[in-house]
C-alpha cells in the first residue's frame, strides 16, 4: 500500500494539470468539464468536482459508481451528473446542465483515497454573455458568420460550427487541416466554406451560401485548442421580403427573382406557411390539381419563367396575412432556389360597444356589375347573409344571423356591398365575395369586427355579483330574456315569471332578475356566491313572442380565484366555500388537491377511509353545511407542504334533471415558513415552536431537517418519546448540539435550542408532535438562515485576519481547532500551546494566532501571505477537556488572483509569488505551468530542470537562489510577448501541495500610432 500512495503522489505531481479553460454560453443545454485519468485506481476511491470559492464547496461526488449529493452546494441541484462507469472508463468528466453567468469560475477534478487525495485537473469554466449578431435580407449569395481569435493556432486545432436553436446541428467541421463534413447536416450540405489558411490568420468565419429565413438562430464556433475550449455565439437573423396590401384588392405579386437559365426540367413550388400548396410548375406548365383548393383559380405565374428566372407569383384577392415560399428544384430534387415572402393584408377594423342596436361592415366597390352577380357575406365558419337575383335569400344564411342582417337594395347598381348587423356580441372577421353569374370571384374583402365587452372583477367568496344590462328600448309585456354562458342557460325569464326547469345545474338557485325588468329595462342579472369557475362571457337577450331578437347584449365576468395565506404554526387555516342553502341530501362535497383525496362528504357523512393519509386526522366540516351551504374546509397544523391548489366540487345524480346542482370552487392556500437568521458564531439558536393543545403523556416530539439525497430523507435532529430524549436517534450531525425544554409536553413550548449554528445549518426545520398511534397531533415549520462572516482580500497581501470575538469566559484548559472547507487542519492550539504537528502541511508555518487568546477571548487566525489556494469556508471551533464543544463559529476568505500587467518589448516580468519559508522542506518540488499545461519553469533537487520545461519558455526562465530558504518563488519571464498573456499556476509540492499560487499575466501591444492595446487572454475571443 505504501509503494501505491508513493506512486499515486508522483502521478499528482507529474500530471497535475493547470486551469484548463472551458468557455460556454449561457442559455445553451449543457456544458462539459473534461477530467481524464490514466493512473493506477486506488482502492474504494471517491471522485470529486469541487469549486473553492463557494460554500459549501461540492459541486458533484461519486463513490461506488453512485452519486452522493449530501453536501452538494444547492446552486448545482438537479443540473450535475457524470459517467456511471467513470471507475472502469477513466473518465471523470462533468455534465453542467443549463450554465448560468454565476457558473463561471474554476473547477477541480480530484480522485480521494483514505485521507489522501490526487487533484487531476482544474477547468476554467467562463459561462458569457456576450453574442455576436448578424442581420441579412434572404436572397443574397451568401452572409459571413464571424469569429476570430489570435493567430498561429496550434496544427492539431480543431473548429466546429453547430447550430444550437431551435435543435443542434452540425453545420461545418474543421480538423486535420482539413474540412471533415461527414457529419454535417444536410440542411447544409454544399452551402458552407471556412478561410483557407485559417490557423495562420485566427480568422475561423464561417461562409453560409444562400440563407433564407429557416437558417435563422444561434450558431457556436468552437475551438478546441490544446486543452482549451474556447466559444463565440453568433445569433443570424434572415429577415424576409415583405409586400403589403389592403384588404380588397383584386390582386397582389409576390416577387421571387433568381438563377437564369435554369434547366428546362425544373420544378418551382409555392406554399404557405401552414403547408398548403398554392401553385406549382412542372414539365412546363401548371399543375393546379396539386394545389390547394383554397388557391383554386387564384394564382398564376410569368410565361418563360425559367428562361427569365422571375417566379413572382400574382395572387387574387388577397384576404389574409401569411407567409410564401418559393423553392426551385432540379429533377432529381436538388434545391437550386429557395425564398419566403410575408404578405401582409391590412384589414379594415370596426370597433363598437356591445348592446348597440347595429353595426355596418363596409364594403363598396367601383366595378360595373350585371345582373345575375352574387354577394356573399361569411364569418370565420358560416354564411352570415347571401344576396342573389336582386334580394336576399335570409334561408341560405346561418340561423345565428337570420333576423339579424340587411344589405341595400340596388346593391350590384350602387356598387355599395356593406352589411348592416344587428345586436353585435362578438368580435368576428367577416368577409364580402362577389361572384358573377358563372361563380367566378370579382372581388373579396375583410373586415374585422371588435366588439367591446364590458367586464365586471370580482374576489371569489362574496355573497354575489351584478352583471348589468340596462335598454332605454320600450319592451312587450309577453317578451323573453334570456341570460347564457358561452355554452349553457344561466337564466330564463318568460311569460312574467322565472323559469328555474331550463336554466343550467351549475345556475340553479344562483341566479335572480329585477321584478318588472321588462318596463325598467333593467335586465341585470344577480350571480350568487360567484367562483373561479363562473369566469365566462355572458350574452343576454331579448326574444319578441315571435321569436325576433329585440336586444342583444354582452358582459364578461372575471371571478378572481381564492388565496389563503396562514403563518406556519397555526392551529389550522380554513379554506372558504359557501354556496346555496339547503342542499339536496344526496349531495356529495369532495376536496382533493393534486388528485389527492382531501375530505370526502357522502350520504351524510364523512368518507374519511377515501381521504389521503397526508391528510389522516387534519381536516373537517362544519355541521349542518347542506342547511347552511357552507362547505368550507378545516385544515389542522397547515405546513410548507401544505402549499397548493384546493378545488372543492359540490354535486348530486339526481334522475330528475330539475333537481340536479353541481358547484365548484377552488382556493390557492400558501403557507409562510417563519424565518430565523443569526450569525454564525452565536452559541445557539432557538427554533419556536408552540402549542395550546393538551398534549397526551406519551406523546412523540421529533424535530427533522429538509436534507435529502440518494440514500437520506429529512434527517433526524431531534427526538423527544417515553418522557425523555433519545439521542441514539438523532443524525450525527447534531450529536450534542440539540435541547429541548422540560415538561414540553405540560407547557406546550416545543422550541429547540441548536448549539453553534454554522453556514451548513442553514435549512427549514420541521417540529412534528405525534400520538401513540402514530397520528400527528401538532405539525410546524422553521427556516433557519445563518449568516457566515467574509472576508476579502488583494492577491499580494502579507497576512489576512479571520476574526472571531467572542464575550463568552473560556477555561484556561480549552482547545482550539480552526478547519478549512476540505477539514484540514489549519490551526491547533492544545493544552496552552500551539500544535504544529497537527495541522496540515499546506499551512505550516503560515498561521499565527493571538496571544493569551482564552483570557482575551479573541480567537482570531492570522493568515500570512494568502493566495487564491486559500480561497475555502474556514471553521474555529472551541473544545473542553471532555471534548465538548463550547464556541463554533466559520469565516469565508476570498482571496483576488494576482493580476500583472507588462508592455510587450519589456526585458522581462516577474510574476510574483512569496511565502513564509518556515517548514517548506529544502527537498520540495516548486513547479510554474501556463493555462495551456506546459511546464514553465521546474526547480527540483535544489536546483533548476530544464530538461522538464517547456520548449517555449526554455531560456526564458528565472527563478531566485535559495527559493525555499527565502520563501520567494517568483518567476522571472524573459521577453514577454502577447502569446505569453494568460494564466500562471505556482505550486509547491512534496507528498502532497505545501503552496499554491495563480498569477494572470496580461502583455500589452504597442500599436503603430503609440497606443497601448490590451490583448485578449489565451482563452479569450474579439
Amino acid at each position: 500500500m505504501k509503494m501505491l500512495l508513493e506512486l499515486l503522489l508522483l502521478i499528482n505531481i507529474s500530471q497535475h494539470a493547470l486551469a484548463v479553460v472551458v468557455e460556454v454560453n449561457e442559455g445553451e443545454r449543457s456544458v462539459l468539464l473534461p477530467c481524464q485519468y490514466s493512473g493506477i485506481t486506488p482502492e474504494d476511491p471517491t471522485m470529486m468536482w469541487t469549486r473553492n470559492d463557494l460554500d459549501p464547496n461540492s459541486v458533484h461526488l461519486q463513490r461506488e459508481g453512485r452519486d452522493d449529493l449530501r453536501g452538494q452546494n444547492q446552486r448545482y441541484s438537479r443540473r450535475t451528473s457524470m459517467r456511471r462507469d467513470a471507475l472502469n472508463t477513466l473518465d471523470f468528466s462533468l455534465t453542467l446542465r443549463k450554465p448560468q453567468l454565476t457558473d463561471s469560475g474554476n473547477y477541480t477534478c480530484s480522485i480521494s483515497f483514505g485521507r489522501e487525495e490526487l487533484r487531476l485537473t482544474v477547468i476554467q469554466l467562463q459561462v458569457k454573455d456576450q453574442q455576436e449578431e448578424v442581420k441579412v435580407n434572404e436572397g443574397l449569395e451568401f452572409v459571413i458568420l464571424p469569429c476570430k481569435t489570435k493567430p498561429y493556432l496550434p496544427e492539431d486545432t480543431t473548429v466546429e460550427w453547430t447550430r444550437s436553436d431551435p435543435e443542434l446541428m452540425m453545420v461545418h467541421v474543421y480538423a486535420n487541416e482539413g474540412d471533415q463534413l461527414n457529419d454535417q447536416d444536410g440542411l447544409y450540405r454544399d452551402r458552407t466554406t471556412v478561410n483557407e489558411d485559417l490557423l495562420r490568420t485566427g480568422d475561423l468565419s464561417l461562409t453560409l451560401k444562400k440563407p433564407t429565413e429557416r437558417d435563422s438562430g444561434g450558431y457556436i464556433c468552437t475551438i478546441y485548442r490544446d486543452k482549451d475550449i474556447l466559444r463565440q455565439k453568433v445569433v443570424l437573423q434572415v429577415k424576409v421580403y415583405q409586400v403589403v396590401v389592403d384588404s380588397g384588392v383584386e390582386s397582389v405579386q409576390l416577387p421571387c427573382k433568381g438563377i437564369l437559365h435554369l434547366p428546362k426540367d425544373a420544378k418551382v413550388e409555392w406554399m404557405d406557411n401552414n403547408d398548403k400548396m398554392v401553385h406549382v410548375y412542372m414539365n412546363g406548365s401548371d399543375e393546379p390539381e396539386q394545389q390547394d383548393e383554397f388557391y383554386t383559380d387564384r394564382t398564376k405565374m410569368n410565361e418563360d419563367l425559367l428562361k427569365t428566372g422571375d417566379f413572382s407569383l400574382t395572387l387574387k384577392y388577397p384576404t389574409v396575412t401569411n407567409s410564401y415560399t418559393c423553392t426551385v428544384y432540379s429533377k432529381e430534387g436538388k434545391i437550386l432556389l429557395k425564398k419566403q415572402v410575408v404578405l401582409t393584408v391590412i384589414v379594415p377594423q370596426v370597433v363598437v360597444d356591445s348592446g348597440v342596436e347595429s353595426v355596418l361592415l363596409d364594403c363598396t366597390t367601383t366595378l360595373k356589375l350585371r345582373e345575375g352577380a352574387t354577394v356573399e357575406w361569411r364569418d370565420a365558419y358560416r354564411k352570415v347573409h347571401v344576396y342573389q337575383d336582386g334580394s336576399s335569400k335570409p334561408e341560405k344564411q346561418d340561423q345565428v344571423y337570420r333576423g339579424r342582417t340587411e344589405m341595400n337594395k340596388d346593391a350590384l347598381r350602387t356598387g355599395d356591398l356593406s352589411l348592416t348587423l344587428r345586436y353585435p356580441t362578438v368580435t368576428n372577421s367577416y368577409t364580402c365575395t362577389l361572384y358573377d353569374r358563372d361563380g367566378d370571384i370579382l372581388l373579396k374583402k375583410l373586415v374585422v369586427l371588435n366588439v367591446r365587452v364590458p367586464q365586471v372583477a370580482v374576489d371569489s367568496g362574496v355573497v354575489s355579483i351584478q352583471l348589468p344590462c340596462e335598454t332605454t328600448l320600450e319592451l312587450p309585456h309577453d317578451a323573453k330574456v334570456e341570460w347564457r354562458d358561452i355554452y349553457k342557460k344561466a337564466h330564463v325569464y318568460e311569460d312574467g315569471s322565472d323559469k328555474p326547469d331550463k336554466q343550467d345545474q351549475d345556475y340553479r338557485g344562483r341566479t335572480e332578475v329585477n321584478e318588472d325588468l321588462l318596463t325598467t329595462g333593467d335586465l341585470s342579472l344577480t350571480l350568487k356566491y360567484p367562483t373561479e369557475r363562473d369566469t365566462q362571457v355572458y350574452t343576454c337577450t331579448v326574444y319578441s313572442k315571435e321569436g325576433k331578437i329585440l336586444f342583444k347584449k354582452a358582459v364578461n365576468l372575471k371571478v378572481n380565484v381564492c388565496q389563503v395565506e396562514v403563518e406556519e404554526g397555526e392551529e389550522s387555516v380554513c379554506l372558504p366555500f359557501k354556496t346555496t342553502q339547503n342542499l339536496p341530501e344526496d349531495v356529495v362535497v369532495a376536496w382533493q388537491s393534486d388528485e389527492m383525496m382531501v375530505h370526502l362528504y357522502e350520504n351524510g357523512s364523512d368518507k374519511l377511509e377515501e381521504q389521503d393519509q397526508v391528510y389522516r386526522d387534519r381536516t373537517k366540516l362544519n355541521k349542518d353545511l347542506l342547511k347552511t351551504g357552507d362547505v368550507s374546509l378545516i385544515l389542522k397544523h397547515p405546513t410548507d407542504d401544505d402549499n397548493g391548489e384546493y378545488s372543492c366540487e359540490v354535486s348530486n345524480r339526481d334522475d330528475n334533471r330539475t333537481n340536479r346542482i353541481w358547484r365548484h370552487k377552488i382556493v390557492l392556500l400558501k403557507v409562510k415558513v417563519p424565518q430565523v437568521e443569526v450569525e454564525s458564531g452565536v452559541e445557539y439558536v432557538r427554533l419556536l415552536c408552540h402549542t395550546t393543545l393538551h398534549l397526551p403523556e406519551d406523546a412523540k416530539v421529533e424535530w427533522t431537517d429538509n436534507y435529502t439525497d440518494v440514500e437520506i430523507s429529512n434527517r433526524k435532529v431531534h427526538v423527544y418519546e417515553n418522557s425523555s430524549d433519545q439521542p441514539e436517534e438523532q443524525d450525527q450531525v447534531y450529536k450534542d448540539r440539540t435541547k429541548m425544554n422540560e415538561d414540553l409536553l405540560k407547557t406546550g413550548d416545543l422550541s429547540l435550542t441548536l448549539k453553534y449554528p454554522t453556514g451548513g445549518d442553514s435549512r427549514t426545520y420541521t417540529c412534528t408532535v405525534y400520538s401513540v398511534e402514530g397520528n400527528i397531533l401538532r405539525k410546524r415549520q422553521v427556516e433557519l438562515k445563518v449568516g457566515v462572516c467574509q472576508v476579502e482580500v488583494e492577491e499580494g497581501a502579507e497576512f489576512v485576519q479571520l476574526p472571531f470575538k467572542t464575550t463568552k469566559n473560556l477555561p484556561e484548559d480549552a482547545d482550539v481547532e480552526w478547519k478549512d472547507s476540505l477539514n484540514r487542519k489549519v490551526h491547533v492550539y492544545e493544552n496552552n500551546i500551539d500544535r504544529p504537528a497537527k495541522q496540515n502541511q499546506f499551512y505550516r508555518g503560515r498561521t499565527k494566532r493571538n496571544e493569551d487568546l482564552l483570557r482575551t477571548r479573541d480567537l482570531t487566525l492570522t493568515l500570512k501571505y494568502p493566495t487564491d489556494g486559500d480561497n475555502s469556508t474556514y471553521t474555529c471551533t472551541v473544545y473542553n477537556q471532555e471534548g465538548n464543544i463550547l464556541l463554533k463559529k466559520q469565516v469565508k476568505l476570498k482571496v483576488a488572483v494576482c493580476q500583472v500587467e507588462v508592455e510587450e518589448g519589456a526585458e522581462s516580468v516577474q510574476l510574483p509569488f512569496k511565502t513564509t519559508p518556515q517548514n517548506l522542506p529544502e527537498d520540495a518540488d516548486v513547479e510554474w505551468r501556463d493555462s495551456s499545461n506546459k511546464k514553465v519553469c521546474v526547480y527540483q533537487g535544489g536546483s533548476d530542470r530544464p530538461n522538464k520545461q517547456n520548449k517555449d519558455y526554455r531560456d526564458r526562465t528565472k527563478m531566485n537562489e535559495d527559493p525555499l530558504k527565502t520563501g520567494d518563488l517568483s518567476l522571472t519571464l524573459k521577453h514577454p510577448t502577447e502569446r505569453d498573456s494568460g494564466g500562471y499556476i505556482c505550486e509547491v509540492s512534496k507528498n502532497g501541495r505545501i503552496r499554491y499560487k495563480t498569477v494572470q499575466l496580461r502583455v500589452q501591444i504597442q500599436d503603430q500610432t503609440g497606443d497601448i492595446t490590451i490583448p485578449l487572454m489565451a482563452h479569450q475571443f474579439v
